[in-house]
Parts: C-alpha cells; structure tokens; sequence
C-alpha cells in the first residue's frame, strides 16, 4: 500500500540541521510581534481550515478549530491537538500550522481551546479536554472522521492533558468515554508527566495543597491499562526535561502497557513542536513520526 506522503523522508543530516536550527533562532529573535515565527508557519500553512470557532461547550473559551483533509475514500483518523503555554496562556488560532499539516497529510485535526489559569485550576482544564474529545467522537463524521480512529495529541502542557485524558480514565469517564475503548492511541510531545515537587508558585496555586498533587502526576495512572502511546521528547529540551518521557515510557512498559517513545538529540522545547509544521518537518521527525503511528488514509499504521 501507498505510505504516508512524509514515511520516506530522511531528516537531513545533522550539520545541516544544526545550521537551519541557528537560522531559526536568529529569526525568532529578530521577529516582531507582528512577524512572529508562529505567524510566518502559519501564513505558509496549507489552507485546510474546515469550520472555526465551532462551540464544543457552552463556556467562551470552550470553541475548537476544524482542520478537513481531502477525501481519500474512507474516513480519515482523527486528531484533537491540544497546545501548550504553561497552563496559563495560549490561543488555537496560534496552531493552525499543526492542524493544516496533520489535515494536509489526511487526517481530521482539531485544534480546542481550553480554559487557563488563573480562571481555573486543576482539573477543570482536563474536563474542558475531555469535552472536546466528546464532541470529536460525535461529530467526526460531519467532516470525513473516523470515531473509531480518533487520537489525542499536545505538546508541553498539552501532551500533559492528553497522557492524563489517555491515562487516568476518570476524565473521558465524565462523558461517557472510556480510553482503552474510545482512543486509537496518544501522542504526546514534551510533555511534563512526572514533574514533582513544584517550584513555581504559580504551578502551586494551579495544581493544588502538596497532599493533593500526586494525584495530577500523569505517571501515577500508568497501570498497563492505557491505550497506545508515543513519547515525543528533545535530548536538549531545557523547558521540561527529557526524564519525564523516559520515566512514564519505563512505566507503563513495566506495566504491560503499549508505549513507544523517542529522544530526538540536538533538539529543544520548541522547534520539536515547530517541526511539526510541513515547513520544517525535515529539521526534526516530529511529523513523520507521529503520522506513522497515527496511520494515513493510504498507509499501514505503525504498531507499538
């Protein structure tokens, strides 16, 4: 069968990635507000944009973006992408290059925004994720998804909601969902899973009294009950440290569990998310990567 359009690129070799890489820095530091490198991936985003400001919940902050690929004959697999910024900032329409890439390469992406800090604290923001995956299940078809093949995805904070969503069931649990049933599988990319104690008082205010906090470790779910994982991590991620992927990978493996995970070297916070960007996919296998396990229209998906 036909693979999918990124399975036979090779990421380029490291001196020249390491050379793009400085580019890219130089750029962000040069940027503008109103020429953010953000901006410039999503200005060069395929426009794959299907439906915006589509309300999955009554609240304001409760709206998703809907990414439609091209019909390929069958239903597409079903990406709900869910950014990072810490918990307490961030904006959908900031990742439209990550919903046009996945659409682009055939799968259904939606892109939520969720409520922040300090409007809310731990767990609201899990329920608000669990809603929108709801909705996506529901709604799916309207767009040319597959609820059979639907994926949670983030990065930073956001692969924390989705290892806690694929993870502890009690959130998918709230709307009817169970995850070993009702998620193909999680990708999560730099995310913070086991990251206690907290230093920040803001993380301290967030997630709640010390007594409390073990419970929003997503390493403390990881019972060989979860559905299929990838773990996404920079060797030189400064931000959230790359241990976090290797101790709930080692977790859920002594569990039984199905994980795979993957340490990119020479890779920071940031540009692993950016790669994801069909601009920058051959700085970094983020996008290759992670559509491999998802699977494509015309691919076989990867098993882990």
């Amino acid at each position: 069968m036909d693979q999918p359009e990124d399975a036979a690129i090779t990421p380029l070799p490291q001196g020249i990635r390491q050379t793009w890489r400085r580019r890219l820095a130089l750029l962000a530091v040069g940027a503008t507000a109103a020429c953010s490198p953000v901006r410039m991936l999503n200005r060069m985003a395929p426009d794959r944009l299907a439906a915006e400001g589509v309300a999955y919940g009554p609240g304001p902050r409760q709206l998703l973006d809907v990414y439609a690929p091209v019909p390929q004959g069958r239903p597409a697999p079903v990406v709900v992408f869910f950014y990072g910024g810490n918990w307490d900032s961030g904006d959908r329409a900031d990742y439209r290059f990550v919903g046009a890439s996945l659409a682009a390469r055939g799968c259904l992406a939606l892109v939520p925004d969720y409520r922040l800090h300090p409007q809310v604290r731990f767990p609201d923001f899990l329920r608000d994720c669990a809603l929108a995956v709801a909705w996506a299940r529901e709604n799916a078809r309207r767009w040319g998804g597959d609820p059979a093949r639907l994926f949670v995805m983030g990065h930073s904070a956001g692969a924390y909601n989705a290892a806690m969503l694929a993870l502890d069931p009690e959130w998918l649990g709230a709307v009817g969902m169970v995850p070993r049933r009702d998620l193909a599988g999680a990708v999560g990319i730099a995310g913070p899973y086991d990251f206690l104690p907290l230093r920040s008082a803001m993380l301290m205010d967030l997630f709640g009294p010390e007594a409390m906090r073990p419970r929003t470790q997503p390493i403390a779910f990881a019972d060989g009950g979860n559905p299929p994982m990838l773990l996404l991590h920079g060797a030189s991620d400064t931000l959230v440290e790359p241990g976090n992927t290797i101790r709930l990978a080692e977790r859920i493996r002594s569990r039984g569990g199905s994980v795979k995970e993957r340490i990119y070297p020479d890779l920071g916070h940031q540009l692993i998310a950016g790669a994801l960007s069909g601009s920058l996919r051959l700085l970094a296998p983020t996008l290759r990567d992670s559509l491999a396990f998802i699977g494509s229209p015309g691919g076989e998906r990867e098993t882990v």
